[in-house]
């Protein structure tokens, strides 16, 4: 397979695979989206899901937000992990988009990264799932997969998005990084692999990861 036939397969099965797909973390608009995004940093989408409903309870907007102490959405968000961080930054944050946006969620990257705790990733992951504008945001899940298909040299999340850019069309990125992530967990995981699951691996794969996995294999 060439290339170009190796990412036309992976379009055809992901949307064979994932015609809809949901967004991972709970939201009702953009700033929440961008709370949730930047408390599911080192955790899980599963205990963000479960704390954010509490936190927004008590503030889903940046003006109810600063009306809580940093100490108060640190209790709050302890179960999501780095909670003095992350209420610091939550705190911070939310004082900026009143003091500099009215309090609306800011749709360019360069501004978005402007804001404490907001790193490229959240950022590419605000304006692609909040406002529609065609981003590529990498997680582990897509630099694993992009390594093991043989689309990029797994050096950096930086190199990795540089590459789906370069490969995947652009109308496609915001869907697609979504259906990348989702078929990650459930057919690519970094533990527990099943290859025999992993059709697009299986398939199209880089072969020094192939050859790696049936050794390890063998001496199970």
């Amino acid at each position: 397979m060439t290339k170009k036939e190796k990412v036309a397969f992976v379009l055809k099965t992901l949307d064979e695979l994932y015609p809809e797909i949901p967004v991972p973390l709970d939201h009702t608009d953009p700033y929440t989206l961008l709370i949730a995004v930047l408390l599911s940093a080192q955790s899980t989408d599963v205990r963000v899901n479960k704390t954010t409903p509490i936190l927004f309870d008590r503030a889903d907007n940046p003006a109810a937000m600063v009306r809580l102490s940093v100490e108060e959405i640190r209790e709050i968000i302890k179960p999501v992990g780095l909670s003095p961080t992350k209420a610091r930054a939550i705190h911070r944050l939310s004082e900026i988009l009143l003091e500099k946006y009215k309090g609306a969620v800011p749709e360019t990257l360069e501004a978005l990264e402007e804001l404490p705790g907001v790193g490229h990733k959240t950022a590419s992951v605000v304006v692609s799932q909040a406002f529609g504008i065609p981003a590529f945001p990498v997680d582990t899940h897509i630099h694993r997969l992009m390594y093991r298909w043989g689309f990029s040299t797994g050096k950096n999340v930086v190199k990795t998005e540089k590459d789906a850019k370069r490969l995947f069309p652009k109308e496609l990125w915001n869907k697609l990084h979504l259906q990348i992530i989702w078929y990650g967990r459930e057919y690519s995981p970094a533990r527990g692999w099943d290859l025999d699951k992993d059709i697009i691996t299986r398939t199209i794969g880089r072969k020094k990861v192939l050859q790696e996995y049936w050794a390890k294999k063998k001496t199970r």
